[in-house]
């Protein structure tokens, strides 16, 4: 059963096939994947390889963990399930936004 690992730490250079090609010393990647932001099309700075086994991610961990990739001293360990957020909640918190102006009242001129 394939493993995913989480991988952070990356430099904005690193690209998907370096993270196969290096984690390949460790056993079959079965993908590799580098998480952009979609605003600036940069990395964000970490992704995801998975690899074919337990034993071959364990291994992975092993060899790469606190390592240097391009640079950087990358983190890898076991990816966490995704935890579900309800629907256009985001980390800021709740800073209102809509139908208020800067000044407390309505977005209608009511001033």
């Amino acid at each position: 059963m394939a493993k995913k690992l989480y991988v952070g730490g990356l430099s904005y250079n690193t690209t998907e096939d370096t993270l196969r090609d290096t984690f390949s010393k460790a056993g079959t990647v079965e993908s590799a994947a580098i998480i952009i932001d979609k605003m600036s099309g940069r990395s964000k700075g970490f992704g995801f390889v998975e690899m074919s086994s337990d034993e071959e991610a364990q291994k992975a961990i092993k060899m790469f963990n606190e390592k240097e990739l391009d640079g950087r001293k990358i983190i890898v360990n076991e990816a966490r399930p995704m935890e579900s957020r309800p629907r256009g909640e985001s980390d800021r918190g709740d800073r209102g936004g809509f139908g208020r102006n800067r000044f407390g009242g309505s977005r209608r001129n009511e001033w």
